[in-house]
Protein backbone atom coordinates (compact mmCIF):
# COMPACT_ATOMS: atom_id res chain seq x y z
CA UNK A 1 0.00 0.00 0.00
CA UNK A 2 2.18 2.32 -1.15
CA UNK A 3 -0.75 5.14 -1.56
CA UNK A 4 -1.62 8.30 0.07
CA UNK A 5 -3.70 7.24 3.17
CA UNK A 6 -5.92 10.51 2.63
CA UNK A 7 -6.07 10.57 -0.83
CA UNK A 8 -6.57 7.07 -1.43
CA UNK A 9 -9.64 7.53 1.00
CA UNK A 10 -11.01 10.53 -1.04
CA UNK A 11 -10.80 8.67 -4.02
CA UNK A 12 -12.43 5.68 -2.95
CA UNK A 13 -15.05 7.63 -1.67
CA UNK A 14 -16.35 9.00 -4.75
CA UNK A 15 -15.87 6.16 -6.76
CA UNK A 16 -18.84 4.89 -4.46
CA UNK A 17 -21.29 7.60 -5.05
CA UNK A 18 -20.28 9.52 -1.57
CA UNK A 19 -19.28 13.29 -1.84
CA UNK A 20 -16.44 14.24 0.09
CA UNK A 21 -15.32 18.31 1.37
CA UNK A 22 -12.74 19.19 3.45
CA UNK A 23 -12.45 21.71 6.34
CA UNK A 24 -9.21 23.14 8.13
CA UNK A 25 -10.76 22.73 12.21
CA UNK A 26 -13.89 21.31 13.23
CA UNK A 27 -15.61 24.57 14.16
CA UNK A 28 -15.99 24.89 10.35
CA UNK A 29 -18.10 21.32 9.92
CA UNK A 30 -21.30 23.48 10.02
CA UNK A 31 -20.26 25.74 7.40
CA UNK A 32 -19.12 23.11 4.80
CA UNK A 33 -22.42 21.10 5.87
CA UNK A 34 -24.27 23.86 4.80
CA UNK A 35 -22.67 24.37 1.75
CA UNK A 36 -23.64 20.95 0.56
CA UNK A 37 -27.21 21.13 1.87
CA UNK A 38 -27.84 24.22 -0.20
CA UNK A 39 -25.87 23.10 -3.57
CA UNK A 40 -28.30 19.78 -2.66
CA UNK A 41 -31.50 21.71 -2.52
CA UNK A 42 -31.85 20.11 0.62
CA UNK A 43 -33.31 21.15 4.23
CA UNK A 44 -31.19 22.82 6.47
CA UNK A 45 -32.63 20.77 9.48
CA UNK A 46 -31.66 17.87 11.44
CA UNK A 47 -29.91 15.76 13.83
CA UNK A 48 -26.61 14.75 15.03
CA UNK A 49 -24.28 13.23 17.64
CA UNK A 50 -23.91 14.56 20.88
CA UNK A 51 -20.52 15.09 20.49
CA UNK A 52 -21.30 17.66 17.80
CA UNK A 53 -23.80 19.48 19.58
CA UNK A 54 -21.48 22.42 20.74
CA UNK A 55 -21.12 23.47 17.08
CA UNK A 56 -22.80 26.75 16.00
CA UNK A 57 -24.68 25.33 13.69
CA UNK A 58 -27.24 28.92 14.25
CA UNK A 59 -24.38 31.05 12.41
CA UNK A 60 -24.04 28.36 9.10
CA UNK A 61 -28.19 29.10 8.92
CA UNK A 62 -29.04 24.94 10.00
CA UNK A 63 -31.27 23.49 12.80
CA UNK A 64 -29.58 20.65 14.04
CA UNK A 65 -30.41 18.72 17.03
CA UNK A 66 -28.21 16.59 18.85
CA UNK A 67 -30.69 13.37 19.22
CA UNK A 68 -31.09 9.87 17.93
CA UNK A 69 -32.73 10.40 14.19
CA UNK A 70 -36.59 9.63 14.17
CA UNK A 71 -38.59 9.34 10.70
CA UNK A 72 -39.07 12.26 9.68
CA UNK A 73 -35.78 13.58 9.91
CA UNK A 74 -33.63 13.77 6.53
CA UNK A 75 -30.74 14.77 7.91
CA UNK A 76 -28.13 12.77 10.15
CA UNK A 77 -24.40 14.07 10.93
CA UNK A 78 -22.10 11.50 12.56
CA UNK A 79 -18.79 11.24 13.19
CA UNK A 80 -16.62 8.27 12.89
CA UNK A 81 -15.10 5.53 14.89
CA UNK A 82 -12.30 5.10 11.75
CA UNK A 83 -12.26 5.72 8.35
CA UNK A 84 -10.43 2.82 6.26
CA UNK A 85 -8.62 4.22 3.52
CA UNK A 86 -8.19 0.98 1.03
CA UNK A 87 -12.11 0.40 0.90
CA UNK A 88 -13.40 4.49 1.21
CA UNK A 89 -15.68 3.10 4.22
CA UNK A 90 -16.42 4.58 7.55
CA UNK A 91 -16.25 2.16 10.38
CA UNK A 92 -18.73 3.45 13.41
CA UNK A 93 -19.36 2.12 16.42
CA UNK A 94 -22.75 1.54 18.55
CA UNK A 95 -22.87 3.42 22.46
CA UNK A 96 -24.96 5.74 24.27
CA UNK A 97 -23.93 8.96 22.27
CA UNK A 98 -23.16 7.12 19.01
CA UNK A 99 -26.60 6.33 17.95
CA UNK A 100 -27.18 4.28 14.64
CA UNK A 101 -30.27 5.81 14.04
CA UNK A 102 -28.43 9.12 12.57
CA UNK A 103 -26.80 7.35 10.01
CA UNK A 104 -28.88 4.75 8.70
CA UNK A 105 -32.41 6.59 8.77
CA UNK A 106 -32.46 9.70 7.28
CA UNK A 107 -32.22 10.26 3.46
CA UNK A 108 -28.40 12.42 3.71
CA UNK A 109 -25.78 11.15 6.15
CA UNK A 110 -23.18 13.28 6.88
CA UNK A 111 -20.11 11.58 8.65
CA UNK A 112 -17.63 14.30 9.95
CA UNK A 113 -13.71 12.26 9.69
CA UNK A 114 -10.90 13.53 11.12
CA UNK A 115 -8.18 12.74 9.05
CA UNK A 116 -5.88 11.35 11.95
CA UNK A 117 -8.20 8.67 12.01
CA UNK A 118 -8.08 7.15 8.29
CA UNK A 119 -6.31 4.02 8.72
CA UNK A 120 -4.88 2.24 5.65
CA UNK A 121 -6.86 -1.00 5.58
CA UNK A 122 -9.54 -2.99 7.48
CA UNK A 123 -7.15 -5.33 9.56
CA UNK A 124 -6.24 -1.56 11.20
CA UNK A 125 -8.98 -0.79 11.78
CA UNK A 126 -9.78 -3.72 13.85
CA UNK A 127 -6.28 -3.35 15.36
CA UNK A 128 -7.51 0.13 16.73
CA UNK A 129 -10.78 -1.24 18.21
CA UNK A 130 -8.94 -3.83 20.38
CA UNK A 131 -6.36 -1.60 21.28
CA UNK A 132 -8.58 1.09 22.62
CA UNK A 133 -11.72 -0.79 23.51
CA UNK A 134 -10.89 -4.29 24.25
CA UNK A 135 -13.88 -5.80 24.18
CA UNK A 136 -16.54 -5.33 20.76
CA UNK A 137 -19.34 -2.95 21.54
CA UNK A 138 -23.06 -4.10 20.68
CA UNK A 139 -22.90 -3.19 16.99
CA UNK A 140 -20.20 -1.88 14.45
CA UNK A 141 -21.63 -0.30 11.26
CA UNK A 142 -19.19 -0.39 8.16
CA UNK A 143 -20.53 2.45 5.28
CA UNK A 144 -19.19 2.69 1.72
CA UNK A 145 -21.41 5.19 0.12
CA UNK A 146 -24.97 5.48 0.13
CA UNK A 147 -27.19 2.37 0.38
CA UNK A 148 -27.77 0.26 -2.85
CA UNK A 149 -29.50 -2.52 -4.69
CA UNK A 150 -29.53 -4.08 -7.57
CA UNK A 151 -31.73 -6.34 -7.11
CA UNK A 152 -34.90 -5.74 -9.33
CA UNK A 153 -34.04 -6.47 -12.77
CA UNK A 154 -30.63 -5.38 -12.30
CA UNK A 155 -31.36 -1.95 -11.58
CA UNK A 156 -29.23 0.06 -9.62
CA UNK A 157 -31.59 2.21 -6.75
CA UNK A 158 -30.07 4.06 -4.20
CA UNK A 159 -31.35 5.19 -0.70
CA UNK A 160 -32.65 0.87 -0.62
CA UNK A 161 -31.94 0.07 3.01
CA UNK A 162 -30.72 3.23 4.14
CA UNK A 163 -29.28 7.30 3.02
CA UNK A 164 -29.84 8.23 -0.53
CA UNK A 165 -26.79 10.34 -0.21
CA UNK A 166 -23.17 10.08 2.17
CA UNK A 167 -21.63 12.99 2.37
CA UNK A 168 -17.63 13.38 4.07
CA UNK A 169 -16.16 16.45 6.06
CA UNK A 170 -13.04 15.34 6.55
CA UNK A 171 -10.99 18.18 8.98
CA UNK A 172 -7.43 18.27 8.48
CA UNK A 173 -6.25 19.59 11.74
CA UNK A 174 -4.37 16.48 13.57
Amino acid sequence: MDWDRIARFRERCVSLSSTVDAVAELADAPGAIARFLAASNLRPSGTCWPQFAGLDWNAAGLSIAARPARAEDQLGITGTYCAIAETGTLMLLSGADTHATTSLLPDTHVAIVAVSRIVPAMEDGWDLLRREHGSLPRQVTFISGPSRTADIEMTLVLGAHGPYRVHIVLVTSE
